[in-house]
């Protein structure tokens, strides 16, 4: 499993692994073939109502984290390519917007962090308990 970062897309410089951008919009000024991307994974961005309710406002970044978490984990299926980089080796998120403390990418990557982190241990945990008993019958 390779480390999940996060850099801004106007300070790319080309990174070992997965290139992933995570904004719902391209950003301004940048030409596709300036970035080399592994995928652009829209679908993870938040919802364009909640992308605008929070506009970039800092004093609004923990309840937009926390909706945005919500919307993640009502859309599994759409994290699995990010996820399935992540278990093969480094993984960067680009994203566009000027904050770096207060932005999706920041929330999306504690969250695939978080989601490595369980699935590891489960499995960790599953590996150490097969063929115990204490199951019925």
């Amino acid at each position: 499993m390779g480390p999940v970062r996060i850099q801004r897309v106007y300070d790319h410089e080309p990174a070992e692994g997965t290139v992933f951008l995570v904004d719902r919009l391209w950003p301004r000024g940048v030409r596709k073939a300036d970035l080399h991307l592994d995928g652009w994974l829209k679908d993870l961005a938040p919802a364009t109502e909640l992308r605008q309710w929070f506009g970039h406002r800092p004093e609004r970044y923990q309840e937009f984290a926390s909706r945005y978490r919500a919307q993640l984990d009502q859309h599994p299926d759409a994290l699995r390519p990010l996820l399935d980089a992540a278990r093969r080796g480094p993984v960067t998120l680009l994203y566009a917007a000027k904050d770096t403390e207060h932005n999706e990418a920041r929330v999306l990557c504690d969250h695939v962090r978080k989601l490595l982190a369980r699935s590891s241990a489960g499995a960790r945990q599953g590996a150490g308990h097969q063929g115990e008993g204490g199951g019925q019958g």
